[in-house]
């Protein structure tokens, strides 16, 4: 379910490998960190995330060996920022070898976790926001049946309208950003029942 056209911001993961690499913590906020904020040092990464800079320069450089992250040009050959090398990455394919899917399923329970984290956190808040915040967020709940080629269509359109989203505004390019915007994160996620036998 990758949202994005443009193959440098765009990945598609079948290594197990570097799915798992990706399936950390630690590298998940770098990640999110150097998306929200662009390239950054290790240094300045590591005093935004409340943890050591050896630590972070660690997360950063397992994130280079399998290509999440790269170096940027800093200011001077002292400074070494880094930056994203992707915006967004899918793993649809992993599924295929049981070592892909056994780490897809480690990301992805990785990710529905800090997704049910972000949803308590927003449900702590929301009674601050203002009604527009208030009404567009939080979770909706459907159930219908569907073919396989429905299901299909259905999240091909859904994709189609985040994609609008997701190419005027990539997360990384803070100019693309207009005043009163704030960071939103849609997670969807899609589960099929078992066959009645």
């Amino acid at each position: 379910m990758s949202l994005e056209k443009d193959s440098r911001r765009t990945r598609l993961l079948d290594d197990p490998l570097a799915i798992r690499a990706m399936a950390h913590p630690v590298r998940l906020d770098l990640q999110s960190l150097l998306g929200r904020e662009g390239p950054m040092t290790a240094a300045d990464a590591a005093r935004r995330l409340g943890i050591s800079q050896a630590l972070a320069s660690h997360h950063l450089r397992q994130l280079a060996k399998y290509d999440f992250v790269e170096p940027a040009p800093g200011k001077d050959n002292r400074e070494r920022p880094w930056r994203l090398v992707s915006t967004s990455q899918s793993w649809r394919d992993a599924a295929a070898t049981p070592e892909g899917a056994a780490a897809a399923d480690v990301l992805e329970q990785l990710l529905a976790e800090r997704a049910l984290e972000r949803l308590s956190e927003w449900q702590q808040q929301r009674t601050t926001e203002d009604a527009v915040w208030r009404e567009n967020a939080g979770i909706g709940q459907s159930g219908f049946y569907l073919t396989a080629d429905e299901l299909a269509e259905l999240v091909t359109e859904v994709d189609a309208l985040l994609q609008r989203w997701v190419d005027e505004r990539p997360i990384d390019d803070k100019s693309t950003r207009p005043p009163g915007s704030r960071h939103v994160s849609f997670t969807h996620i899609v589960t099929i029942s078992p066959e009645k036998e």
